[in-house]
C-alpha cells in the first residue's frame, strides 16, 4: 500500500521516537517534537509507538490514499478533512481508496502528527527512520516531502487489522467511517496558544543572580522566529549569573534551558546538539515537552517551577494513562462487538 503527496505542505517530513544510541559519535537523536501526539496516534492504528509517521508543521499537505488505509491525527488542529469532510483529533479513521486528505486553518497548536497502519516503511538508518534535514539522513530520501513522492506503508498489525475491520462495517465508500472510541481527553496535554511550562531548576540554576530566578518564574518570555526543530529562542528580561563564568561543555537533553551571554534563554528541541557550553538555568519537565513543541513563533510563555519528584509523579501518571489507552485498544481487538 501507499500514499500519494500531492502538495507538500510548509514542512512534511517522516519522523518516529528518535535516533538513540549514537550521541557518541556526534549524531543527534531527532525524531516528532511531540512524541506523545505521535505515540498516541500510532496505538490508535494498532501501530507500535515507534513506527514512523508523518509530522506535518503549520500548513498541512495534500494526501491521497491509494489503498483504503487506517489513520489517525494528533496533536496540533490544522482543520484536517477527508474528501472535504472534517475528521476529529485523536480517534481512528477509516480512508477509503482514492480519498484525499487535506488541511486548513490552524486552531491550535502547530504540529500534526498522521499514523497510517502499518507504519511508513522507509530505510532505517542508524536503528530510526527519523529525518535530520541539517545532515540529509534518514525519512524519506534525507528531506522534507515534494509533490509527487509516494511513500510505502507497512503490514499492518493484527490489532490495526481488526479495527480496520471494525469500522469497514459502517463506513461508506466515499467518506470512509470515524471511531466512536476515542483518547479521554483527560490524558492530554494542556496544549495552549500562551503555555505556562513547568521547570525544574538546572545544574547552574544557582549561578545565577536572586532578580534573574525571580524574572523566570515571575514574567513571561516570547518565543523568536528564529526557533525550530533544534531549538526556541527566547526574547524576554535577560537573566544574569553572578559572578560570570566560562563553563565546561556537558551533555544537554531535550527541554534543557540554555542562557547565553546575550542572557535570553534557548529551549533546546528534537534536533539539539549532543552537548552545550552555556549554564544550564532549568529542565523542561517532560510531561510539557508536548506544550513547547506544539507552540507558535511569538507567543508568549510563562514558566513555573515544579521539583524533580512532583515532575516524575506527573510522568508517572501520563505514562499510566497510555497504558490504560493500550489495554483498551487489546479489548476492541479481542471484541467483536459492533461500534
Amino acid at each position: 500500500m501507499s500514499l500519494l503527496i500531492e502538495k507538500p505542505g510548509l514542512l512534511t517530513t517522516v519522523q518516529d521516537l528518535g535516533r538513540f544510541g549514537v550521541q557518541k559519535y556526534g549524531v543527534i537523536v531527532g525524531g516528532a517534537m511531540d512524541a506523545f501526539a505521535l505515540r498516541i496516534a500510532n496505538l490508535l492504528v494498532g501501530n507500535a509507538e515507534e513506527e514512523a509517521g508523518l509530522e506535518i508543521t503549520l500548513l498541512g499537505p495534500v494526501i491521497r490514499f491509494e489503498q483504503t488505509a487506517l489513520i489517525s491525527l494528533c496533536g496540533g488542529d490544522l482543520s484536517p478533512k477527508l474528501n472535504g469532510v472534517p475528521i476529529p483529533l485523536w480517534r481512528t479513521v477509516l480512508a477509503p481508496k482514492g480519498s484525499m486528505l487535506t488541511f486548513g486553518p490552524i486552531q491550535l497548536g502547530c504540529r500534526a502528527y498522521l499514523a497510517v497502519g502499518g507504519g511508513i516503511d522507509v530505510p532505517v538508518r542508524m536503528n530510526s527512520r527519523s529525518t535530520y534535514l541539517r545532515a540529509g539522513i534518514g525519512g524519506y530520501e534525507g528531506r522534507a516531502l515534494v509533490a509527487g513522492d509516494r511513500l510505502t506503508l507497512g503490514d499492518m498489525t493484527q490489532r490495526g487489522s481488526h479495527l480496520l475491520g471494525l469500522l469497514a462495517r459502517e463506513a461508506s465508500k466515499e467518506y470512509g467511517a470515524v471511531s466512536r472510541w476515542a483518547v479521554f481527553p483527560e490524558m492530554l496535554p494542556k496544549y495552549a496558544a500562551n503555555p505556562i511550562v513547568q521547570l525544574i531548576p538546572g545544574e547552574e540554576y544557582d549561578l545565577f543572580q536572586v532578580q534573574s530566578q525571580q524574572i523566570l518564574w515571575q514574567e513571561e518570555f516570547a518565543v523568536l522566529p528564529q526557533s525550530d526543530r533544534m531549538g526556541y529562542r527566547f526574547k524576554g528580561r535577560e537573566l544574569q549569573m553572578n559572578p560570570s563564568k566560562e563553563m565546561i561543555s556537558s551533555a544537554v537533553t531535550m527541554g534543557t534551558v540554555q542562557v547565553p551571554p546575550d542572557g535570553n534563554p534557548i529551549i533546546l528541541m528534537a534536533d539539539r546538539q549532543t552537548t552545550g557550553g552555556y549554564p544550564k538555568i532549568a529542565q523542561v519537565a517532560s510531561v510539557d515537552l508536548p506544550l513547547l513543541a506544539q507552540t507558535n513563533l511569538g507567543a508568549r510563555v510563562r514558566f513555573r517551577e515544579v521539583t524533580l519528584q512532583e515532575a516524575q509523579r506527573q510522568w508517572i501518571e501520563r505514562e499510566n494513562a497510555i497504558q490504560t489507552l493500550r489495554k483498551g485498544l487489546d479489548l476492541l481487538e479481542t471484541s467483536e462487538r459492533k461500534f
